[in-house]
């Protein structure tokens, strides 16, 4: 099972940090600070396996990291010992071509700016620690969709500034000074004596 996925750069600044368990903040940010203590100083050798030793933050002996450095980049996804390491190396690879063909080149600032599609794909790509997607034309797809989709709503961003020009553009002849529900019995007071 994976149980965290972090993307950082060469100087050891998170980009993107995914825990398949909840795990507060302050934690999260050690597991960050362990996975780049760990990994920058092995940056030399091939291997791209790393077991988690006795005692360390992502679970101990048991864990491995897997990780992948690309350009200034470096994903890494910390996984238990049922997993395989060439497995997770493909599904980074998966994970990097992906987002090479969604943001043509990816870079840092496709990760900073544009973080929400990048969950997303993540998203398709493995949720709950467990791989649900590894076509990555597929993958494409379903984010170019999602794109279309928030394109077409104006995007999460724009619904409050479209509520509020939704409610300027009712266009009410006269502001009701009483209102009378017939038959009910009800009548409501006057709206301008409640304010």
């Amino acid at each position: 099972m994976i149980s965290a996925i972090l993307v950082f750069n060469n100087r050891g600044k998170p980009r993107l940090v995914r825990s398949c368990e909840r795990l507060p903040e302050e934690r999260q940010q050690q597991l960050v600070r362990e996975a780049v203590q760990l990994l920058l100083r092995r940056q030399q050798r091939g291997r791209s396996f790393l077991r988690c030793g006795r005692g360390g933050l992502f679970g101990g002996p048991e864990h491995k990291l897997v990780y992948r450095h690309d350009a200034t980049l470096c994903f890494v996804f910390c996984v238990d010992s049922c997993e395989s390491e060439l497995g997770i190396l493909d599904l980074i690879q998966v994970f990097v071509e992906t987002l090479d063909k969604c943001f043509e080149n990816v870079c840092e600032l496709d990760l900073i700016f544009h973080m929400d599609k990048v969950h997303y794909i993540l998203q398709e790509l493995v949720l709950g620690g467990m791989v649900l997607e590894t076509d990555m034309t597929e993958i494409v797809a379903h984010a170019d969709a999602q794109s279309k989709l928030e394109k077409a709503e104006g995007g999460l961003s724009a619904a409050p500034s479209r509520a509020v020009s939704a409610v300027k553009n009712i266009n009410l002849p006269e502001t009701p000074r009483s209102i009378s529900l017939g038959d009910m019995g009800i009548k409501v007071p006057n709206l301008s004596q409640l304010v």
